[in-house]
């Protein structure tokens, strides 16, 4: 069935709430009015309001109340409106869902998802397009995802719901209705901590995730260049096989992501690189992100999110070497 990623979403929790009567749903306008984005739309009326809460504008309290219900057996999965807004439940997150397995010896676990519209490319205000997988990823106890399309979209999310530990779910905001995808009614999985290769090459290998993979594969296939493009998923736990598996194969490694350059997903993984991969290398590692910069107004994004001309000047430039 052809899905975007709001009815892939949406697909997925309905099935994850029929699988599992311990899930339940809360967040800021999830209910009635099924969230900002519609992706809840219609699931209060198939579960009522004690699995769909409509909390108040509170996303400490939002993710305090969650993390509270998973220790004591439940399986919440809560909203949170937009990733600039996250930042008032930074504490809880970090010094608690994070950190509950380790502090008491994996007697109590935290199992629930939390899932946060991120990136920009829609022109809204600057604290509702933030990218903040690196902010997240740093701290151990606590799993990223970010999916690409609809079908990963679906098979991530439902992966995360079955999951013990406490998971992070990113879902880039642009791709909520951009295109569809061939999905499937019924339930599946897709590995969390598995890259995917999208497309297979000898050139070069990009590692990219989110919005920023379509826009790779369509500037890859008009420079007609051969090229490994690995779309990560998983943040953390990052993929580090098949990145350095592709990377020595190529001998060129071209990193992309919406979030800005500095101490970001890139960083990371161009370190992994020089670790394991350093002397198969034709190149040195290039990285197209966005600038160092808090995110600007709508007018101006356009220059500010990587695009096509910026992501085929680094493969002319890569290519070059």
């Amino acid at each position: 069935m052809q899905m975007n990623m709001v009815s892939a979403i949406n697909n997925a929790l309905e099935l994850i709430m029929k699988e599992n009567s311990d899930v339940v749903l809360l967040g800021e306008d999830i209910g009635k009015d099924g969230g900002v984005f519609r992706v809840t739309d219609g699931l209060l009326s198939k579960f009522g309001e004690k699995r769909v809460i409509d909390t108040p504008l509170a996303e400490s309290s939002i993710i305090g109340t969650a993390i509270g219900m998973a220790v004591a057996g439940m399986h919440p999965i809560p909203e949170i409106q937009f990733a600039g807004f996250m930042y008032e439940a930074f504490a809880q997150l970090i010094n608690h869902a994070s950190r509950y397995r380790s502090r008491s010896r994996s007697r109590f676990t935290v199992p629930m998802v939390v899932r946060v519209p991120v990136s920009g490319g829609v022109r809204t205000l600057e604290n509702h397009s933030e990218s903040p997988e690196a902010f997240y990823s740093h701290v151990g106890g606590l799993i990223v995802v970010e999916p690409s399309g609809p079908y990963d979209a679906k098979g991530l999310l439902i992966k995360a719901s079955r999951m013990q530990d406490p998971v992070l779910f990113l879902e880039p905001t642009k791709l909520y209705r951009l295109f569809k995808q061939d999905v499937p009614e019924e339930m599946y999985e897709v590995p969390i901590g598995k890259a995917s290769l999208v497309k297979e090459g000898d050139q070069m290998s990009i590692i990219t995730f989110g919005t920023m993979v379509d826009v790779v594969k369509k500037v890859v296939e008009s420079k007609k260049v051969s090229a490994d493009i690995i779309d990560l998923r998983t943040i953390n736990p990052i993929d580090e096989e098949t990145i350095i598996k592709s990377v020595k194969k190529t001998g060129r490694a071209l990193i992309v992501h919406e979030a800005p350059l500095s101490f970001g997903v890139g960083a990371e993984i161009a370190a992994r690189i020089a670790d394991k991969a350093i002397f198969e290398l034709s190149a040195p590692v290039m990285r197209v992100a966005a600038p160092s910069l808090p995110y600007p107004f709508p007018g101006y994004e356009q220059y500010y999110v990587p695009n096509e001309k910026k992501i085929g000047l680094a493969i002319d430039k890569l290519l070059s070497y």
